[in-house]
């Protein structure tokens, strides 16, 4: 019951790392509002989760949107205590596209943006008018792609590395307004999601994607939603009390340089 007494609230909640994490938050005791766009999926999850699992609808880059959100969590909670900032958007299915540094599209790009980088930092504002009282714990879901560059997802790569980046402001923001807010990133990669299921595809095509993306990861294999639920309940209980600013990295070992991965003999 590391998160007993607590109340968190999801983004992107209805599927892949936010569902894994709001099962996980709950099984540690907490109060769950799972938020998401996914109105059905969300709702449905959210009544299979129990009586500690609530749904509320949220476009995390829309303004409006946030401010219905506070008045929600103090109105029925009157307090809130984890904010874990996991929606996000690639622009593969969201957008037309095209993706690459050379050919970008202004549309997509903005899109991206407007859901992954302004997303969270509504998401961040929010959470410090709800928190500054009696402190809490942000969780920004970032990226690998917030570390290094990807040529063929620019806006998706340059909105994880804006999370990155701003995750360091709000936790230096907080420690000066002597607020004890605590603000931290986690970098997934591999990490078999709807998101990754969608890329992959069907059949013999899907296989081999799969090899060749695990070829590439020095553990050898996809990592699955509850390997980053596990890091987010770090970073949301008092275990994590010391810790701000920091970036945990759930990849396989994947920028830790997979050049190195041992031959086998």
């Amino acid at each position: 019951m590391r998160l007993k007494g607590k109340t968190a609230l999801i983004t992107g909640a209805a599927r892949g790392i936010g569902l894994a994490t709001a099962q996980l938050f709950i099984e540690e005791g907490a109060q769950v509002i799972l938020s998401d766009i996914n109105d059905a999926d969300g709702l449905a999850t959210s009544k299979s989760l129990g009586k500690n699992a609530h749904y509320f609808h949220l476009d995390v880059g829309n303004e409006n949107d946030w401010k219905l959100a506070q008045e929600f969590i103090s109105s029925n909670f009157g307090r809130l205590d984890i904010l874990v900032n996991n929606a996000g958007i690639t622009g593969f299915l969201e957008t037309k596209g095209p993706w690459d540094a050379e050919s970008v599209d202004l549309d997509s790009w903005n899109e991206v943006h407007r859901v992954n980088s302004t997303g969270v930092m509504l998401g961040c504002k929010t959470a410090i008018g709800l928190m500054k009282d009696k402190g809490g714990s942000i969780v920004n879901i970032s990226s690998r792609s917030g570390i290094v560059g990807i040529p063929a997802a620019v806006a998706y790569a340059s909105s994880k590395a804006a999370v990155r980046n701003h995750t360091k402001s709000v936790a230096l923001h907080c420690t000066s307004k002597g607020y004890k807010i605590r603000c931290n990133s986690i970098h997934p990669a591999a990490i078999m999601t709807p998101m990754w299921e969608s890329m992959l595809g069907e059949g013999p095509q899907r296989m081999k994607m799969i090899a060749e993306v695990e070829a590439g990861i020095p553990m050898g294999h996809f990592g699955e939603p509850i390997d980053v639920a596990y890091g987010a309940v770090y970073l949301a209980s008092d275990e994590s009390k010391y810790l701000t600013g920091i970036e945990l990295t759930i990849d396989g070992g994947i920028l830790a340089g997979s050049d190195a991965k041992p031959e086998s003999k």
